[in-house]
């Protein structure tokens, strides 16, 4: 099991291209832990917005009766991958890891793994 610190250490390095990681609870909308990004990519404030994309999409399913779990969300810009992966299980309810990638350097497939072999070892 992996603390918050040690799993996004492991986002940033894992995935090649990653300009900035979190793990966000979005009850809250509070980052509760944030690495890389800068003075264009501010962390806190991309985490806390898109806790409003996370609630929107689990508000929609919950609308439709979707049944299903969302594995993760993707937000595609003109340089950079967005990538949001809710963490499922009892010990992250209510919380998401997001990546931020360099879409020149990045493999999504392989940053999507990653981030679910994360989520996986993640411990609150």
């Amino acid at each position: 099991m992996a603390s918050v610190e040690v799993s996004l250490k492991e986002m940033m390095t894992d995935a090649e291209g990653a300009l900035g990681a979190a793990v966000v609870d979005y009850t809250s909308g509070m980052a509760l832990g944030t690495l890389g990004g800068g003075k264009d990519l501010d962390m806190t404030i991309a985490a806390a917005g898109n806790t409003d994309v996370v609630r929107a999409k689990v508000r929609a399913m919950e609308q439709l009766g979707l049944k299903s779990q969302i594995e993760d969300i993707l937000i595609t810009l003109g340089k950079q991958y967005h990538l949001i992966r809710p963490v499922a299980g009892r010990s992250g309810n209510g919380l998401f890891l997001y990546l931020v990638l360099d879409r020149a350097r990045s493999n999504l497939a392989m940053a999507r793994h990653h981030l679910k072999r994360v989520e996986g070892q993640l411990e609150i």
